[in-house]
């Protein structure tokens, strides 16, 4: 029963996600709301000068629609044939706080995308007006998970399970971590954002790992909305993969840190969340990098050109090449938390 309703929210999320673009990249196409390329990027990357961006909404109204619809027809059917459904009021909140986090961060790209395309500002929002969104968002999303948690008696909610250590309570800790923990990963998803199809690739292989340990620890509501991403990336990759048709901008990529995020804190399972967010680490880490080293060193490179993405490019491989190597390394980072999450059980 619950597998049948996490496939009905990957292909409601699929079509929903994959039809829209139908109407809304020519609509994107009319108001001329295209992809500025900065000088900064390969130069190879000017032909794609004007390629339609925001096409995250395409995602975001797929899998926001897929997750109101099929969790709360699961428990009507449910009733209907008999069978129980377990999952607690803090559980099916924690499906929707997260999902709504993560539009919250979706509007925010859409605000930079939208300041970037329509008011011709290519840097968008400042850094300090990103980074107050950002964690407010973060904080709101923690404050009403506290709340809600403690009104329905639930315990532990600051500690976290640590493979070979047990059970660790962070006590007030948890929630400063937590918020540091969301804005980072947000944001490295982000980063990630730099060639045709890479984002979405490498997050629907997160999304596929978290609907496989979701549903290993009975947490219907969250299996349900990982099928939901996983459909929303599958779809996007549609218009998405090389050569791209429409560009998620920071509309969907933030929305994509935002829905790992709240897979990984909804669920309980942070060192996964850590370990299914790595890519995206690996993208952010390389750009800090970048930066001491070129300070250090008065102007010599540790890579070609960062993020890692575009040293990669520089080395002659393919988006395609590079998508595939990426969503690899997703892959072994996936089966390494399934690992660690069959280990416990």
């Amino acid at each position: 029963m619950n597998g049948m309703w996490s496939m009905v929210a990957a292909l409601f999320s699929f079509f929903i996600t994959a039809c829209s673009g139908k109407k809304l990249i020519p609509f994107l196409q009319r108001v001329k709301y295209g992809q500025t390329i900065l000088e900064i990027g390969p130069s190879w990357h000017k032909k794609k000068q004007g390629t339609p961006t925001m096409g995250g909404l395409m995602f975001i109204l797929g899998i926001a629609i897929s997750v109101f619809l099929c969790i709360p027809l699961y428990y009507f059917t449910s009733g209907i044939i008999g069978v129980q459904a377990i999952e607690t009021p803090f559980m099916i909140f924690k499906v929707y706080a997260g999902l709504i986090m993560a539009v919250l961060y979706g509007m925010v790209g859409f605000l930079d995308d939208y300041i970037k395309v329509v008011k011709k500002q290519n840097k968008g929002l400042n850094p300090k007006q990103k980074l107050i969104f950002q964690f407010s968002i973060a904080i709101l999303y923690l404050a009403s998970t506290y709340i809600f948690g403690n009104s329905q008696g639930v315990l532990n909610l600051t500690t976290v399970d640590i493979p070979f250590l047990g059970r660790l309570d962070f006590g007030i800790f948890f929630w400063i971590i937590s918020a540091v923990v969301i804005v980072g990963i947000v944001n490295a998803a982000n980063l990630t954002d730099g060639i045709d199809g890479l984002n979405s690739s490498v997050t629907f292989f997160a999304g596929i790992f978290f609907m496989i340990i979701t549903s290993v620890s009975g947490m219907f509501g969250l299996s349900v909305e990982s099928a939901a991403l996983i459909g929303g990336c599958l779809g996007f990759l549609i218009w998405n993969f090389y050569p791209a048709k429409v560009f998620m901008g920071d509309t969907g990529s933030l929305f994509l840190g935002g829905m790992v995020c709240a897979l990984g804190f909804g669920s309980g399972q942070h060192v996964v969340l850590i370990l299914l967010s790595m890519v995206y680490i690996c993208e952010m880490f390389s750009v800090i990098l970048q930066v001491l080293y070129f300070k250090v060193t008065k102007g010599k490179r540790l890579f070609r050109m960062s993020p890692i993405h575009h040293h990669f490019e520089m080395l002659g491989w393919s988006e395609i090449k590079i998508c595939a190597l990426f969503s690899l390394a997703e892959a072994v980072f996936g089966v390494i938390s399934l690992l660690i999450v069959l280990y416990k059980v």
